[in-house]
C-alpha cells in the first residue's frame, strides 16, 4: 500500500506523557488533509501469575472515564528504558512483586489510526515480594483473581480495559504455552 507523504507538521502540545501533532499529508489520490497524531513513547503490561493460580490486578481510578478498573499491571516506559526493564520496576511498584521469570508474549499497537504507542506484553511468573516503595501519586488496590474467574469478569464487564483483555485472553488462549513449545 502507498504511505502518506508528511507535507508540514505542527505541534499543538508536547507533555510529559504525551505529545499532539497535526500533520498535513497528500494522499495516494493526490488530495491533502489532516492527521491528528497522539505520539507515546509505549508502554508494557504484565500478566502476573502465581503458584496458585491466581492473577495478581489492581484497581485503580482513571480519571479519563470517572470510575475504577480492574487491570493487569502496566506503566509507560521512561526514555531509555528497555521493556523488561519496565515491566520488572512496573510490576514492583504496582504489586509488591517481582519475577523470577518474564515472558515476552506479544506486542501491539493501542490504537494505530491516531496514536503511536506499542504495547509489550509479559507474562510473569515466579512471584515473590519485592521491598519497593509504591509511588505516592498512584492509588492502587491489589486483587488476586483466580483465572477460572476471568472470563466471567471479561463477560459481566468488571475487566474491561484492552490491555488486560489482550493479555488475559492470550494466556487463556494457550499463548505462553504454544511459544514454549515453538522456541524448544
Amino acid at each position: 500500500m502507498q504511505p502518506e507523504e508528511t507535507i508540514a507538521r505542527h505541534y499543538v502540545y508536547q507533555g510529559r506523557i504525551l505529545n499532539l501533532r497535526v500533520d498535513t499529508v497528500r494522499l495516494p489520490s493526490g488530495r491533502v488533509t489532516t492527521r491528528e497524531i497522539v505520539e507515546h513513547r509505549g508502554a508494557v503490561a504484565l500478566v502476573p501469575l502465581d503458584e496458585d493460580g491466581q492473577v495478581l490486578m489492581v484497581r485503580q481510578y482513571r480519571k479519563a472515564i470517572e470510575r475504577d478498573l480492574l487491570e493487569i499491571p502496566a506503566g509507560t516506559l521512561e526514555p531509555g528504558e528497555s521493556p523488561e526493564a519496565c515491566a520488572r520496576r512496573e510490576l514492583a511498584e504496582e504489586t509488591g512483586y517481582q519475577a523470577d521469570r518474564l515472558e515476552p508474549l506479544l506486542s501491539f499497537y493501542s490504537s494505530p489510526g491516531f496514536c503511536t504507542e506499542q504495547l509489550h506484553l509479559y507474562l510473569a511468573r515466579g512471584l515473590r515480594p519485592a521491598a519497593v516503595p509504591r509511588p505516592e501519586d498512584e492509588r492502587l488496590v491489589l486483587e488476586r483473581v483466580p483465572l477460572a474467574q476471568v472470563p466471567a469478569l471479561i463477560r459481566q464487564g468488571v475487566i474491561c480495559d484492552a490491555k488486560s483483555l489482550i493479555g488475559l485472553l492470550a494466556l487463556l488462549a494457550g499463548l505462553p504455552t504454544r511459544l514454549e513449545s515453538e522456541r524448544g
